[in-house]
């Protein structure tokens, strides 16, 4: 119920500096110079000297009941387990379904969720996949964002990829006016999760939407847009018309993306160019598949996400790319909690939740805490 860190380098993201920090049933009750605990028991103390204190990870794209079926069914991928979530410093993980909306099932998302609920995660769900209409769970988007707990947007609806339905502007301006009507309603960000894929359309019928209507930019969440170079530079356009971009990490100059920019090169691309991460968050898309297909649309390779790929992008931003800790780790804690509406996460803040890594200099972890379990 009550744990005591001491002399941990804070950071909220913002470096605090040497703190103390003291959390009571979860949640974080003081952050001081020096905290002494007297006539108090059951306290577990943590000397966290010469460490690091950083919001967990909110990692608001991955398949957590499986992905792929590109190349049918020996091609699923499996599961993703507590442990692999938790020993790459990820605290809140948001599932999604991808280009399976048959096999795969919203119930079956948010059974999973609730499972990996039991473990200590906070957990919460898209409704719909690839698919348009969006697959529900009660027939609706709105019941969905308003009766189903767990659920925070839709997506990951595909555009500008050969697995997408091709929704039209009408119909991602109907999908985009029913997830910010039920967010309203039941008090969620409702965001419309776009999987973007490497077609010549990028995102323009998005900008056909924010033309034609008044759904705020912020409604729609554009991901995978550092898979392409042109891609990328519409979402930083998108970015500047008040919208987010989330960029997904492991991406490598490799067979099938050649043209992509490795997440710690974008966020050093946008530094460069003089603008605020404010609005970029990172995702891993861990458990999806990664496929590779001909010019005549057959699969050639399909790897799995993972992530690790999160802390390891992470790293290269820090220590190669020269940018700094606070401003990275934003596009991880902070930014997605904002985006989502996770009033409680992102930040080291009295009065929330004691989601947060106890890290080395080089950002290896030593312990993870939520404000359920604290885990070696």
């Amino acid at each position: 119920m009550f744990t005591l860190i001491k002399k941990a380098q804070v950071y909220n993201p913002k470096p605090l500096g040497i703190k103390d920090v003291f959390i009571s049933c979860g949640k974080i009750a003081a952050i001081e110079d020096n905290i002494e605990i007297t006539g108090l028991s059951g306290v577990q103390i943590i000397n966290a000297e010469g460490l690091l204190m950083i919001p967990g990870f909110i990692d608001q794209h991955v398949h957590i009941t499986g992905g792929g079926g590109e190349g049918s069914f020996g091609t699923r991928t499996y599961e993703i387990t507590p442990e692999e979530l938790y020993k790459n410093g990820v605290t809140t993980v948001v599932g999604i379904l991808g280009t399976d909306g048959v096999t795969r099932s919203i119930s079956n998302l948010y059974a999973k969720a609730r499972e990996l609920e039991t473990h200590g995660l906070t957990t919460y769900i898209y409704t719909g996949s690839y698919q348009v209409p969006p697959i529900t769970l009660t027939g609706d988007v709105q019941k969905d964002l308003v009766y189903i707990d767990k659920v925070v947007g839709v997506g990951e609806i595909a555009i500008s990829d050969h697995r997408s339905f091709y929704p039209s502007v009408e119909e991602l301006s109907k999908i985009g006016a029913e997830a910010r009507v039920g967010g309203m309603i039941g008090g969620k960000a409702g965001v419309v999760h776009l999987h973007m894929g490497d077609g010549a359309d990028g995102l323009k019928s998005i900008f056909k939407v924010l033309d034609t209507t008044s759904i705020p930019p912020a409604q729609f969440v554009p991901s995978h847009v550092n898979r392409k170079k042109a891609l990328f530079n519409e979402a930083i356009s998108f970015m500047d018309r008040g919208g987010y971009m989330d960029v997904t990490a492991g991406f490598e100059h490799e067979e099938g993306f050649m043209d992509c920019i490795p997440s710690y090169e974008a966020l050093r691309r946008i530094v460069d160019m003089g603008k605020s991460l404010d609005r970029v968050t990172l995702s891993s898309d861990a458990n999806g598949s990664a496929p590779s297909f001909d010019n005549a649309g057959n699969l050639i390779n399909l790897e799995v996400a993972s992530c690790s790929k999160i802390l390891e992008d992470i790293r290269k931003a820090v220590f190669d790319g020269g940018i700094e800790l606070s401003e990275v780790l934003k596009v991880i804690t902070e930014n997605p909690a904002r985006l989502l509406k996770l009033k409680n996460k992102g930040i080291i803040d009295i009065g929330k939740d004691a989601d947060f890594l106890l890290t080395d200099e080089k950002l290896n972890i030593m312990k993870v805490h939520t404000k359920y379990f604290l885990k070696n």
